[in-house]
């Protein structure tokens, strides 16, 4: 079975797809469902993580883990695989067996506070103040986790997508790299014209790159699905000035017209064969796709056509639940936990953003280029799936994981729709599923 491909099936995931450095890097996740745990002490602190990167992620982690004595406490560590993660993760919880802290889903900690088995994580933020690892934040990452009952979760690391261009395909075509909407639709047009694609993306089985390109252009607008205060708002002009330009993108096949079946490895492909020109991408493209030639960079963010500059982020968070040995054992391993990502970035094993400043200066991450422009130029301006409001909710996981963004896309992609008709039927198959 192909745990890779499984994976990406059955995990609306963040950043399984953005998080592994190659695709090809991935197959050594071991046999779905289960997981590897080393020996459970009685009264440990159980900490179970997810498959982010290769195998020597998390060996490192597993590393960290063990290293931890804090509260008169030790902590074990155990691999969750994402196939069918949230059952596993239910499961357990229900009958007790479940963690004590634990990686997840982006949106994982908001659905299992809604069922009263969240610790809330205010006494590892006041830590964090003490230990000046707070100030170390990145601006405006830990806020969304905060409900009006407390810190939900705590976020270490960050699932962005920033633009994405090679420069040799705009030199063949003589025309410059985007930096707004009029000027994506005329460069498509002079790439399209070379054989080149002028806006790559795919919805095909598993990958919900183009999921996540349709959210990001309502926000690059200004735009979005839910209000400030989080109720749903996806009729809004921003919302269809966004669908209305996607479609014409379409039509003048600056968007692929086969994109509606793309894989992720068939978008991997055209990036790395020189076909793809311009797209939104995960983070290490150019590391992804074995070409390090320099030719793959990142592009500056885009405004949109009001002057709206903006880019999705997904916030990986580690969690606490009220299952514990010890609440305090188990906020002395998050905040000692805290304090030893820097070694996972300074090995290389991340392929995302740091949420500390302090991890994006180190010279292993800051000596790529697209790294720091990303944290430069995108970080600032990256909204949530809870854009045009900032608080992350459990309703964010049926955006991500549901069937109607799926659908939304997949209609856009075909363009055999109007803008209006679309954005209707997206708003009902949301309305039907969100939890009032």
């Amino acid at each position: 079975m192909n745990v890779q491909s499984e994976a990406k099936r059955n995990f609306s995931r963040r950043g399984f797809l953005g998080l592994t450095a190659a695709a090809a890097a991935v197959p050594l996740l071991a046999a779905c469902g289960g997981g590897s745990s080393s020996s459970s002490a009685g009264g440990a602190i159980k900490f179970w993580d997810m498959p982010w990167a290769t195998t020597a992620y998390n060996d490192a982690a597993k590393k960290i883990t063990d290293g931890f004595s804090g509260a008169n406490s030790k902590a074990s560590y155990q691999i969750i695989q994402w196939n069918n993660f949230y059952q596993t993760f239910s499961s357990a919880i229900a009958s007790k067996t479940g963690p004590a802290v634990s990686t997840g889903g982006g949106f994982q900690a908001f659905q299992f506070e809604q069922q009263g088995q969240i610790a809330y994580a205010d006494k590892v933020v006041d830590a964090l103040k003490k230990n000046g690892q707070f100030d170390d934040f990145l601006p405006g990452v830990l806020e969304p986790f905060k409900s009006d009952k407390g810190y939900v979760a705590v976020p270490w690391q960050l699932d962005m997508r920033p633009l994405w261009y090679r420069k040799s395909l705009f030199d063949q075509a003589g025309v410059a790299v985007p930096t707004d909407w009029p000027s994506l639709l005329e460069a498509g047009k002079k790439l399209k014209g070379i054989g080149a694609v002028g806006f790559a993306t795919g919805s095909g089985a598993g990958n919900n790159i183009g999921n996540h390109l349709m959210i990001m252009m309502m926000i690059n607008n200004g735009g979005g699905v839910f209000t400030k205060d989080g109720q749903l708002d996806v009729m809004n002009d921003r919302n269809v000035e966004a669908t209305e330009f996607l479609l014409e993108l379409v039509s003048n096949g600056i968007i692929d017209p086969a994109a509606v079946s793309y894989t992720s490895d068939n978008l991997d492909a055209q990036w790395k064969n020189k076909k793809a020109a311009f797209g939104m991408y995960v983070l290490g493209v150019p590391q992804r796709v074995g070409d390090t030639s320099g030719d793959l960079m990142v592009a500056s963010p885009m405004a949109g056509p009001h002057g709206d500059k903006a880019t999705l982020v997904f916030p990986n968070n580690i969690m606490m639940y009220k299952n514990t040995p010890s609440q305090d054992a188990s906020e002395a391993f998050l905040t000692y936990y805290m304090g030893q990502l820097k070694t996972l970035w300074q090995q290389k094993l991340m392929n995302a953003l740091p949420v500390f400043k302090s991890i994006t200066e180190l010279p292993e991450f800051a000596s790529d280029p697209n790294n720091v422009k990303i944290v430069k130029e995108y970080q600032p301006i990256a909204k949530t799936f809870a854009a045009q409001g900032t608080s992350l909710n459990a309703n964010l996981a049926v955006l991500d994981g549901g069937q109607a963004l799926n659908q939304f896309t997949q209609t856009i992609l075909t363009g055999k729709t109007d803008a209006k008709s679309a954005l209707t039927a997206f708003q009902s198959g949301l309305q039907s599923v969100l939890k009032k």
